[in-house]
């Protein structure tokens, strides 16, 4: 007999517009869409999770995600929650990919077990709080002279690190960068996310003409589908080679270490379908001595403290890029990590991931 189980799901459409749009290769952003996952169990622990599907990348939106999330709620109503890995392969028996709204409910699980034993997340997955976690913030695509300004800002503000989203053309992009070192510096560093936006060859060139701008590396230069041409870029890049939506999963992780075809990752729960997955790809990682960014795309600071517990875990985490969340112009969120000044995150020490979505919120979104 089950000592647990889980006895009901709510699933809540998070709407939230940003505070000015976010633009990246792949279009404009103008609002944030997520799900939230509640769910309740025997023992009374509540568990919360939260996705942001974006349909350019996962294939999935806010309204699939509430669609598919009642399947998932009928094959897991009744079952044992602390076995994590059990409901992973339920969910992943119901229904092929959709690993946005999976990471939801994965992440609610997490939070359950992490409540149960007693332990702030992080501490549950085997992590720790000593090292510092800094986020960067981003620069939209835009006009060298409009990215410079807002790199300024950035700068000013105390972020220790500065993302710049390009992929718009080779050679603009090259003058947005130097527009931006000649605004903020050569000494802050930069790190800059094409978003698949470059051919083979321009982004070879560009790479190279990058090279005088202190880039720390350069996420997913070229479409997704193209991975088999990534060595080849890596071979001939002086700036690291960061695989963003050409890693989605462990089996991702495995396949871009055989081909040599990157010198980092980065890892969002969202493409990794949850936790249980995320933690393979850091094994796989860690296996390779490969260093890793844990990202988001617009979750609120609820998922966000996920991925900070997450960012905890294993000493090859060097990189986070959790700023999304500061561009929301409504915060729905209580407890959760906090952003400090220059861009320094406190990790809550609370049991489980240790943040929910504010009562009244929900009600406005009932």
């Amino acid at each position: 007999m089950q000592s647990l189980a889980i006895t009901k799901v709510d699933l809540y459409k998070l709407f939230i517009p940003l505070k000015e749009p976010f633009i990246i290769s792949l279009g404009p952003l103008y609002n944030a869409e997520s799900v939230v996952v509640r769910m309740e169990t025997s023992a009374g622990i509540t568990g919360w999770g939260e996705c942001s599907p974006f349909m350019s990348i996962n294939g999935e939106s806010a309204d699939t995600g509430l669609v598919v999330g009642r399947y998932l709620e009928r094959i897991l109503l009744g079952r044992d929650p602390l076995a994590i890995g059990d409901r992973i392969l339920d969910m992943d028996g119901v229904i092929y990919g959709n690993k946005s709204i999976k990471s939801a409910f994965d992440m609610a699980l997490y939070d359950i077990a992490a409540k149960h034993a007693g332990q702030p997340l992080y501490r549950f997955l085997g992590g720790n709080r000593q090292k510092e976690i800094a986020t960067d913030y981003t620069v939209s695509v835009g006009t060298p002279a409009k990215m410079a300004a807002d790199a300024l800002k950035i700068k000013a503000r105390g972020f220790p690190v500065i993302k710049v989203k390009i992929g718009k053309g080779g050679a603009q992009d090259v003058e947005r960068i130097r527009a931006i070192r000649e605004a903020v510096g050569i000494d802050i560093p930069l790190r800059v996310d094409a978003n698949q936006g470059w051919h083979r060859e321009e982004a070879i060139e560009t790479l190279k003409a990058l090279e005088p701008f202190n880039i720390q590396h350069c996420e997913e230069p070229i479409a997704r589908w193209e991975f088999m041409e990534l060595p080849k870029i890596k071979a001939q890049s002086p700036i690291p080679i960061m695989a963003d939506e050409t890693c989605g999963d462990q089996h991702d992780v495995q396949r871009l270490i055989d081909l040599g075809a990157c010198d980092r990752i980065n890892i969002k729960l969202g493409k990794s379908g949850g936790i249980y997955n995320a933690l393979e790809m850091i094994r796989l990682a860690e296996a390779a001595n490969m260093e890793i960014q844990i990202g988001a795309f617009l979750e609120s600071r609820l998922a966000m403290t996920a991925f900070a517990h997450l960012a905890c875990c294993s000493p090859n985490i060097v990189y986070f890029d959790f700023d999304t969340a500061l561009m929301f112009s409504e915060d729905p969120v209580e407890g959760g990590m906090q952003y400090k000044e220059n861009g320094i995150i406190d990790v809550p020490d609370a049991p489980g991931i240790g943040a929910v979505i504010r009562e009244d919120f929900l009600k406005s979104v009932v």
